[in-house]
Parts: structure tokens; sequence; C-alpha cells
């Protein structure tokens, strides 16, 4: 006689996304379609008009959930608002993320005199925060709301410039250290903001401690010991997010240090996360978003089913992009595709 799969009891995407980070099946695989700019599209506004308003952002969530049916909101502007709140500039682009423009430490002299941005001095935050609380109005306890930090060591990459920052890490550890000091007081502050206006987790992204660019052994002596006091001072679900760095040789650091799920980079195999993760933590990740702008629907069905079939076996994977920003260029197609394919192929028991 021919068995049929048993199915599980249908479950909402907050406690889909609660038993992937417990590492237990849920009905399905969770899957974060991490949207900024397409709900410009979805309102037919240009990139710069949809940031300018809360209002703008909240519709275009939930006109992105209701259409894709994903597993939560993402609040999230673009990474270049925190320097906005520094003082700095944002460069707007008709078909791409805003950019930070002219770094807001010129000369690392002036490291010593700086003093953390108020939240609620910052408009820009201060726009993040109230679509953070509209969409939590809106999904109540059922649809997560997830916020983001750029993490302390990582954003002086902005805040400097990339070769600047890499000068004063290597020869200048005491105003590193003043560096690191400031920011942190200003991340905590930023990442409590964004709980209490409804927040139900923060993703931390920390490039910087990625081994794509800097050697486990320095992170352990700079952004590790950061990380450590960040996510406990948190004090919520916290992802660690290398956006797009690699993941595989710092689990074991990132588990001590406190992270409730890691986000693998695209080349990285799921398996072999999972296999160090040993339900640990949960998985998030890890489409290509880079390669997606090029996928045709069949190939975003088979990507799916490839990254469920590395990592979804026994729970704890959470289908998502590798960079935690969708590019504007993937179209609306692909999405659909990579929805529909979840929820034909991610239903647990998995075949």
């Amino acid at each position: 006689m021919k068995q049929h799969k048993e199915t599980k009891e249908a479950m909402t995407p907050a406690q889909r996304v609660s038993a992937a980070l417990q590492c237990q099946e849920p009905d399905r695989v969770p899957f974060f379609l991490l949207l900024t700019m397409h709900g410009a599209r979805e309102l037919g506004l240009s990139i710069g008009e949809y940031f300018s308003s809360a209002g703008h952002v909240i519709e275009g969530q939930l006109r992105m959930r209701d259409r894709y049916n994903h597993d939560c909101f993402y609040p999230f502007f673009y990474g270049a608002a925190e320097i906005e709140a520094w003082g700095g500039e944002v460069i707007f682009s008709e078909n791409g993320p805003p950019n930070a423009g002219r770094p807001v430490i010129a000369d690392p002299e002036a490291i010593a005199d700086m003093m953390p941005p108020g939240v609620e001095s910052a408009p820009v935050l201060s726009r993040i925060l109230e679509a953070t609380a509209g969409l939590r109005a809106a999904a109540g306890d059922d649809v997560p709301v997830i916020g983001v930090v750029i993490s302390p060591f990582s954003l002086p990459i902005m805040q400097m410039g990339f070769e600047p920052y890499l000068i004063l890490l290597h020869e200048q550890p005491e105003r590193f250290r003043q560096l690191m000091a400031v920011n942190e007081q200003f991340c905590l502050q930023w990442a409590r903001a964004q709980l209490q206006a409804g927040a139900t987790a923060i993703c931390y992204f920390d490039p910087m401690s990625s081994p794509t660019i800097l050697p486990r052994q320095m992170y352990l002596e700079t952004g590790f010991a950061i990380a450590r006091r960040m996510i406990s001072a948190i004090d919520a679900p916290v992802a660690a997010h290398t956006a797009s760095g690699r993941v595989l040789p710092i689990i074991d650091d990132l588990f001590a240090a406190g992270a409730d799920a890691v986000c693998p980079a695209s080349e990285e195999d799921l398996a072999d996360i999972q296999a160090v993760c040993g339900g640990r933590m949960g998985v998030i990740g890890n489409l290509n978003g880079v390669a997606m702008r090029r996928w045709s629907p069949q190939d975003a069905e088979d990507h799916v089913r490839k990254t469920i079939s590395r990592g979804g076996a026994g729970g704890g994977l959470i289908l998502a992009d590798n960079h935690g920003e969708i590019p504007f260029q993937v179209p609306e197609s692909v999405l659909e595709a990579i929805s529909r394919a979840v929820h034909t192929h991610g239903r647990y028991p998995l075949r």
C-alpha cells in the first residue's frame, strides 16, 4: 500500500522562524526575501523618494510580503543610513543602493573628540524606527520584523574609507580603541532603539570580521571581542552577517560570541556549514544575490531546491540571499519563482 508523507500543521512565520533558529523542523523551510529598493518599484517611486518617508517603506514592505508570501518584514533602508546619522553624505542612484559619500573621519586625530550621535537627532534613523513600529503594528506577533546594525568593527569602512581604516587598525592601536569605544556606544543605542520600536531580532552586519577580509587571529584580537560585548548587551536574537564574506572558519567563534544564526557566503557548502554548526545555531542563506540578477524562473527553482537539499535536513535553515539585500536588478519573476519553489519543495518532512 502506498504511504503518504505526513504534513505538519501550518505555522505562522514567527513560529516557523523560531523553530528554525532552534534547529528544529517547522512546517516548511522559512525564507527571507531581504528586499529594500524593490518597494520603490512597487509604489512607482524613485529610490530616493521611497526612502524619504517611513510610510512609503511600510506600504512597500506590506505589498511585497503580500506578493511573495515570505517570512519577515525588513525595515532596513540602506547601510549608509548610519553614516548619515554621523553627519555624512549619502549618494542616491536610480538603480542601486544609496552609498556613503565623503568619509566623516578625514583625520584619525579627530577620533579622540568624537561622540556618538543620538538616534533621536538623526532624521533617517527616526524614519527607520517609524517604519519598524508601523510594520510591528501591522504584523502583531505573527511576522518577524528584522532590525539591522552595522557592527562597530565594520562601520569604519564607511566612516574612514577602507585603506585608511586598515592603516588605523594595524598602526594606531590607541586610536582604534577610541573609535571602537564610541562606535560601540552608538551600535548598542541603535540596536536597542529598534527593539523598542518593535524589531524582533537584530542582524549584526560585520563583513570586516569575515576571513575573506581579515585573518582569523586578528579577528579574535579585535572583531570577536567587540561582537561578544555587543551581542550580549543587545540581549535579543542576533544573526551574525558577513555580507557575502565567508564564515566557515569562524563559526565556533560566532557561537562563542553569542550569535543565534550565521549567514554564509554563496560559495560555501551548506552541508559543511550545518555540520560545523551542529544544531547550535540557525543558518540563513545562501542564494547568490549577484547571480540572481541573471536567473530565469527555472534557475531560481533549481537553486532553491539545491540549497534546501544541502542545508535543510533536520531544520535550522532559513533560506535567503547571501548578502542581506537583494539587488534592485533582480526581476519580480525570479522572486516569485523563489517563493513558489520554497512552498513546493521546502515542506517538511523533506523529500
